[in-house]
């Protein structure tokens, strides 16, 4: 009786699971295009990026930092750092001892180490890394910390790398001198690839020396910057195209509190002057505790701006609107002290788009880009909601719109996509005549599919749009067992159809959250993964690839019986690209049978050769994952074309991008 009970509820979920996905006959779908009449234009920056250090995303991540702690400041400042007080040959269990000093009254980086050797070699201290440390054969890996010869005679660092069973893979050593602090650096080369890699620092001599800032990076970092991002993830991100790079959150905008909140100026200048803070999901879920979760800013906003200039994308920063997570602790600042929030965006904008005469422009030429960023946007708040938060709002248009007349204010509808909070917010942004609200979608694929016309209604004289994070819940908002299946992907690109068909309305989009680390998240689903070696993109990258890829710059019709393609088994967008002469198709068969397609194109003279694109699996509950990073990948074939008209298979369950150029 249990097993028959068991494979009944087995039954049920695989039928839920496999709605709206309908097997139905092999039959043909005609798509009549004009190309002749064209629409909307598509901004550049319709398909972006959203960054939020969750999961690792930052230290540990991107920001190719290879220590954690180096400057001792976590809460427990000995967190990430293990003592070895012993000599390895004479067992001399007295061989020295770490001290963490406080320096009472600096108020960045005050703590710093003490290291006393009592003998000629033994003593070290290891560094544990971000779960582990990533290394590569023949890498090099620059060693730095400032340090300074405190008292006795001089101490030499031994360095160490060390595999999972502390045998060395490369060392080098270097020794301090003199009293005064100083940054010291040596190479390191690695003689095996190692993805749990530790850092061995012995200390050979009799004396005592300070250390701080102790670092380790790949000299290998995106354009070799030294110090920089982690290259392989950052390519990811260069792959995409993005026509924006929004920062630095999402969530990490307004704290658990204010204490806790992103405060820019605290992470430009010289890093080691940047103010260390707890991270807010440090323990927001207690299914994924993450106690040495903490943000050293060593990503700051200079290197986010510099970021997305690297990407050719527009910079759109975040910045708190004196309002903690509602979620969590609601705290707000009264109105009447919001002035240096106001401030912080008004110099924000300084210190991105202003001469280097001025206070905060001299900043960013000191940190070594004396050309403007050129800023067009900046975003108020998160998702923050109620009258609260339209109140705040106002103070902040106020004064950026009577000095920065020309820069765009994105304002937010709150966490959810409908419900009373979602319609006062737009009720009242609406009648402010908000330039662009953003909107959050955390829904189950259904509600994708189902979505597909949102916002064939909306107002075309209103607000424009930002999608600005949206991802498919497998299972439900916030579980753990939410998977990146190709179910919810393709759920996502046919929800991105109507994004793209409504390009008057909607002109900013990014998935969310970005990055997670295989052994550190704690929000799933994600668009990149990556342990310390390796990183893998989703399903749901390359739907959002595939989007941005082949964007166009404006939207053309495409019907099928005078109507527009929006489900339940086929989805549709067109656009035409001005600036290359080609027509771009986006389809969508969320059916599980193949739909041949007849496609015929109204106001050209002709097609010429193309290609097609189809990105597909036959199960909907496929993933990719570190060991199989490309099992749901595009795959680009060429295709004829034939005057006025293309015929196609749309396979099952499959995202189809058809690019040909016109005459």
């Amino acid at each position: 009786m249990q097993d028959r009970k068991r494979n009944h509820l087995l039954l049920v979920a695989l039928i839920a699971a496999l709605l709206p996905f309908r097997v139905v006959a092999q039959s043909s779908v005609t798509l009549q295009v004009d190309a002749g009449k064209v629409g909307a234009p598509i901004q550049p920056t319709m398909w972006g990026i959203f960054f939020e250090d969750i999961n690792f995303a930052a230290d540990g991540g991107i920001y190719a930092e290879m220590i954690k702690n180096r400057s001792f400041e976590f809460a427990d400042p000995r967190m990430g750092w293990q003592e070895h007080k012993y000599d390895r040959f004479s067992l001399n269990r007295e061989s020295g001892s770490m001290t963490i000093i406080n320096r009472v009254g600096k108020t960045t980086n005050p703590r710093f180490a003490r290291v006393t050797t009592n003998a000629s070699k033994g003593y070290g201290i290891t560094n544990e890394g971000f779960r582990g440390m990533g290394v590569k054969q023949g890498g090099e890996y620059v060693f730095s910390v400032l340090a300074s010869q405190h008292q006795g005679g001089k101490v030499t660092l031994r360095l160490e790398l060390v595999d999972e069973k502390g045998s060395p893979i490369g060392e080098a050593s270097l020794t301090p001198e003199g009293v005064k602090w100083k940054k010291y650096s040596v190479n390191i080369t690695a003689t095996r690839t190692e993805a749990r890699a530790k850092l061995n620092i012995w200390f050979e001599g009799t004396g005592t020396v300070d250390l701080d800032i102790v670092s380790l990076f790949p000299a290998d970092t995106w354009k070799r910057r030294p110090n920089g991002l982690r290259a392989d993830l950052v390519q990811l991100l260069a792959d995409l195209k993005p026509g924006f790079l929004r920062f630095p959150g999402g969530c990490i905008v307004e704290g658990r509190d204010l204490a806790t909140r992103y405060q820019w100026k605290k992470t430009v200048g010289p890093v080691e002057d940047r103010h260390l803070i707890i991270n807010r999901w440090n323990t927001e879920f207690r299914h994924r505790p993450t106690p040495d979760y903490f943000q050293s800013f060593g990503l700051g906003f200079f290197e986010y701006f510099q970021l997305a200039e690297d990407l050719g994308a527009e910079p759109l920063p975040i910045l708190s609107c004196g309002m903690a997570c509602q979620f969590n602790s609601a705290e707000v600042v009264p109105l009447d002290q919001l002035d240096p929030y106001i401030e912080d965006a008004l110099d924000l904008i300084e210190f991105a788009n202003g001469s280097t005469d001025t206070p905060w422009g001299k900043v960013r030429a000191d940190m070594g880009h004396p050309e403007p960023f050129k800023l067009k946007f900046i975003g108020i708040g998160n998702e923050q909601w109620g009258p609260g938060y339209i109140e705040r709002y106002k103070l902040f248009v106020d004064a950026i719109k009577s000095k920065y007349p020309d820069v765009t204010i994105v304002s937010g509808s709150g966490p959810f996509p409908d419900g009373e909070m979602f319609e006062y917010g737009w009720e009242e942004l609406r009648e402010l005549k908000a330039e662009i609200v953003d909107e959050h979608y955390y829904r189950p694929p259904e509600w994708f599919f189902e979505n597909a016309t949102r916002y064939d209604s909306y107002d075309r004289s209103g607000p424009k749009v930002f999608a600005g994070e949206y991802a498919a819940q497998s299972v439900a908002i916030a579980s753990p067992e939410n998977k990146n299946n190709w179910r919810c992907a393709l759920s996502e690109a046919a929800f991105m159809t109507g994004l793209e068909r409504n390009a008057d309305v909607v002109y900013l989009t990014s998935y969310a959250p970005l990055f997670a680390h295989v052994d550190g998240w704690q929000w799933t689903p994600d668009l990149i993964w990556f342990d310390n070696l390796k990183s893998f993109g989703t399903p749901n990258y390359y739907v959002q690839k595939l989007f941005s890829n082949n964007r166009g710059t404006h939207v053309v019709s495409v019907q099928s019986n005078g109507k527009p393609l929006t489900g339940p088994q086929v989805y549709a967008t067109a656009a035409v690209d001005r600036n290359t002469n080609e027509l771009i198709l986006k389809i969508v068969n969320a059916s599980e049978s193949t739909q041949p397609a007849d496609i015929r194109v109204d106001g050209i003279r002709g097609m010429k050769t193309g290609t097609v694109t189809v990105l597909k699996s036959a199960d909907p509950e496929a993933v990719n994952s570190i060991d199989n990073p490309l099992r749901i990948s595009p795959e680009t074939k060429p295709l004829k074309a034939s005057g006025r008209k293309l015929d196609i298979q749309l396979d099952p369950l499959s995202l189809t991008v058809v690019r040909v150029p016109i005459r």
